[in-house]
């Protein structure tokens, strides 16, 4: 399945100049969706796998149904005030100013093995806060997968070294 063939791509959003890659196409059409996950998972499957980590939102789209695939839990990765027990936080930097992601303070126990999942891997800021996240709390993270990469903004150089799985690349 060309898993391109279900990404809307909207020109000059949300700025001029950028060229969006809409998943909610592929998300809409069921057996697509499906699909995509089970490649995911063929990806990733012999990462030994204890738990999957995903940043809001849309890493819950793709790491949710991956652990269910995988017969694992997830992790929940939110902003800042999101959660409501005690958290670990690191803050980050957006094109536009600063923001913090948050973890359950007991979400990961040191030396589990932990997949990052995430919908799009572009400049690597917030994947590399969550990784941050894991580690800080002593997990190991065995890699991140996406659905897309954008390849030009090199976000991988941000991943030191994490095995990347990623469906598309733009």
């Amino acid at each position: 399945m060309n898993f391109k063939d279900y990404i809307r791509v909207i020109p000059d959003f949300p700025q001029p100049g950028i060229s969006f890659k809409d998943i909610t196409t592929l998300l809409q059409d069921g057996a697509a969706y499906k699909a995509s996950i089970d490649a995911l998972r063929e990806l990733v499957k012999e990462k030994q796998i204890d738990l999957i980590a995903g940043p809001e939102a849309r890493g819950f789209v793709v790491g949710t149904p991956l652990a269910y695939s995988l017969g694992i839990g997830f992790v929940p990765i939110r902003k800042s005030g999101k959660l409501p027990a005690a958290t670990i936080e690191e803050g980050y930097d957006l094109e536009y100013g600063k923001d913090k992601l948050a973890m359950h303070a007991d979400a990961i126990r040191p030396g589990q093995k932990v997949l990052i999942a995430d919908d799009l891997l572009a400049t690597g800021g917030t994947i590399s806060t969550s990784v941050n996240l894991v580690q800080k709390l002593g997990g190991e993270v065995v890699g991140a997968a996406f659905l897309i990469e954008l390849e030009d903004l090199n976000g991988r150089s941000k991943l030191n070294g994490i095995d990347v799985f990623s469906l598309m690349k733009y």
